[in-house]
């Protein structure tokens, strides 16, 4: 891999604003990479990362280009999307983006690796008690999961034809540092600490099991992704470990130093947007990558509530 501008390696983060995008800019910006962060809103980076304020899925190709050469990127990694509401926007940042980041990537002289996040839920609803291979035929189920998919074929499709190198990893859920508005535990840590004290917190809790993993620890995957010879092909991302929500949901109120009767159990539980059951195999990550997982749950929740804001401070309440 050549150096880029200034002598060090340069990596290009879309989406690096975000809540994972911010730890793959730390990752990368550890091991003494240049670092560029693109987002619509380029805020609360790490110090020392560059931001550029872009949106992607609406740039031209040929700006996008000349952003990814004058960055000197040998890496782009794409952090971008998430849970959104339309079927629309899921094609806009999911698909579309993707799409016009290809295209540029392609045209740009550095010749840069392409590390894709995708997402666990682009196999689809698994029976409980699989554990999920690279080999499972994706059978989305959802927009999200749909053009989660779309997005990371189209960058196996382009390394197939040569078009440059890149790299799938399919994550299971996040937790962690910053994570606080990203799923189900992140939305019950904005919860629990916008809560009156003393009064208990309704919760629906699903009656399912999910793997999730430190949004660190995909980072530290991300940086192996863009290094490793390992292009064309897909890597599940996660701990290996089927947790049930009831159980995260103790670890939650632990990590707060909260009593179970912080909360209130409501009926009927809460529908599992990604299905009742993720258990990622990810054998490859670590036979291919060098890589697993090194932050445990109970650790990754306490450092996601010390680092989550107190809004009732703020006069939010919940």
């Amino acid at each position: 891999m050549r150096h880029g501008v200034e002598g060090r390696l340069s990596v290009v983060v879309i989406g690096g604003s975000g809540s994972v995008g911010r730890h793959v800019c730390a990752a990368f910006q550890a091991e003494g990479y240049r670092v560029t962060a693109v987002a619509r809103r380029p805020v609360g980076l790490p110090a020392g990362v560059r931001g550029v304020g872009l949106d992607v899925a609406d740039a031209d190709p040929v700006e996008l280009r000349a952003l990814l050469e004058e960055s000197g990127a040998e890496v782009i990694v794409n952090a971008a999307g998430g849970w959104v509401a339309t079927p629309e926007e899921n094609r806009r940042v999911h698909v579309l983006l993707v799409e016009r980041l290809l295209e540029a990537a392609a045209r740009a002289t550095t010749g840069p690796r392409f590390v894709q996040i995708g997402s666990i839920h682009e196999y689809g609803q698994v029976g409980g008690g699989v554990r999920i291979g690279e080999d499972e035929p994706p059978r989305p189920s959802t927009d999200y999961a749909r053009t989660k998919l779309a997005g990371s074929e189209a960058v196996l499709e382009a390394t197939r034809a040569g078009r440059l190198e890149g790299v799938v990893l399919r994550a299971v859920n996040v937790c962690g540092p910053g994570t606080c508005r990203v799923g189900f535990l992140g939305s019950l840590t904005r919860r629990l600490r916008a809560a009156r004290p003393g009064e208990p917190l309704p919760v629906a809790i699903a009656d399912a099991r999910r793997d999730y993993v430190d949004v660190r620890d995909l980072a530290r995957a991300v940086l192996r992704a863009a290094r490793a010879d390992a292009v064309g092909r897909v890597f599940n991302i996660g701990r290996g470990e089927a947790v049930s929500v009831r159980e995260l949901v103790g670890l939650l109120l632990s990590a707060a130093g909260l009593p179970a009767t912080a909360i209130r159990e409501e009926g009927g539980g809460a529908s599992a947007r990604g299905g009742a059951w993720t258990l990622a195999d990810i054998r490859s990550a670590r036979e291919l990558l060098g890589w697993e997982p090194a932050i445990g749950l109970a650790r990754s929740l306490e450092d996601q509530w010390e680092a989550s804001p107190d809004y009732r401070s703020r006069g939010k309440h919940g």
